[in-house]
This record gives C-alpha cells, sequence and structure tokens, in this order.
C-alpha cells in the first residue's frame, strides 16, 4: 500500500477540483496568464462559486504549497510513530512520491515556470524546510554516514527532479513517474 490517509486525500470535493484545474492552467498557460474566470470556465462553475472558495489566484497557490505541506507534516509524523526497520525507507520513499506526484508532471512544471511567482506568494517556507530536515534525519538514523545521509537526501529530492527533467522526455507521464520512484529507491542506502 503506497497512499494512506496520513499522506493523501481524494481530491474530489469542488475545492480540490479547482485546485487542479488551476494548477494545469497556471501550468499550461502560466500564472499571469491566467484568470479566475479561465478556471471557473475550466470546471464549468460560475465566477460566484469559484470566490466561494478562494479569494484569488493567489489563495490557489497558498492553498496548493498548504496541501504539500500538510502531507508532509503528515508524512513526519507517520514516520516518527514507526519501528525503525529495512522497510521504512522504501514506505516513506513510497508515500513521498505519492505526496510529490499527485498532481503528475504537471505541478513540476508550475513551480519551474513559476519559481518567482511562488515564493512572492510562500515566501516563508520554513515550515516544509523544517519537516524536511526532520525526514531526513529520521531515514538516516543518528549514526549515518555522509555517504548515507546523501543517499536520503538525494533519492527524495530525485523524485522531484525527475519531474522536472522528465517533462521533455517522449514517454507517457505515468512511465516516467514510476520510473522516477524505482531510482530513488536505489538511491537510498541499503536497508538498516
Amino acid at each position: 500500500m503506497t497512499v494512506s490517509s496520513a499522506t493523501a486525500s481524494p481530491r474530489s470535493g469542488t475545492r480540490d477540483r479547482i485546485l487542479d484545474a488551476a494548477l494545469a492552467l497556471f501550468a499550461e498557460k502560466g500564472y499571469e496568464a491566467t484568470s479566475m474566470r479561465e478556471i471557473a470556465e475550466q470546471l464549468g462553475i460560475t465566477k460566484p462559486a469559484l470566490y466561494y472558495h478562494f479569494d484569488s489566484k493567489e489563495d490557489i497557490v497558498r492553498a496548493l504549497l498548504a496541501d504539500i505541506e500538510t502531507q508532509v507534516d503528515a508524512l513526519v509524523a507517520w514516520t516518527k510513530a514507526q519501528p525503525p526497520g529495512p522497510d521504512l525507507r522504501r514506505q516513506v520513499l513510497e508515500r513521498w512520491t505519492d505526496i510529490m506526484q499527485a498532481h503528475g508532471i504537471t505541478a513540476f512544471k508550475f513551480v519551474v515556470a513559476n519559481r518567482q511567482v511562488v515564493h512572492e506568494i510562500s515566501p516563508d517556507r520554513s515550515g516544509m524546510v523544517a519537516c524536511m530536515h526532520e525526514l531526513y534525519r529520521l531515514l538516516a538514523g543518528p549514526e549515518a554516514s555522509v555517504e548515507e545521509q546523501l543517499r536520503v537526501r538525494i533519492a527524495l529530492m530525485s523524485v522531484n527532479m525527475a519531474g522536472i527533467v522528465g517533462a521533455g522526455i517522449d514517454a507517457p507521464e505515468e512511465e516516467i513517474l514510476a520510473t522516477a520512484r524505482r531510482l530513488a529507491l536505489e538511491l537510498m542506502p541499503a536497508a538498516e
């Protein structure tokens, strides 16, 4: 099992449909070129229905980033509650991949194309950075060598990088993301 309620939830409500549609439009057209009207039209809802959920495009991006941070925080809490063992790194990496790839390559395209916007809307990412450092520490262990520490960090970040650099590969998105998961597992240090 790779997805749990502790790390991901189904995205079927109106709010989640708005987030998905906005992300797709932001990635395709760019953040600045996408209007709230276009997001509403994409979903077949009225602008007032859209504004019921989000006041602005900035609020949509903040919600996307907050959702990811909440899921990563839940993953850290879940990891802390697990007994150390040979399977923990694989399970965490699978859950991490599920969180980071929930929107497929679309999310990676958005972040790459709109880095400045993301930074302006959410300049303080200290909560996410703290979560990441705690996850690194938990997975590497207290006696980890420099190589083991780097392997943990590179494995997790390779999932994100694959989405960015994989955008130009002529292959189905599912194959690119599945390959990224497999390669990230190979990068993890050997089981404890």
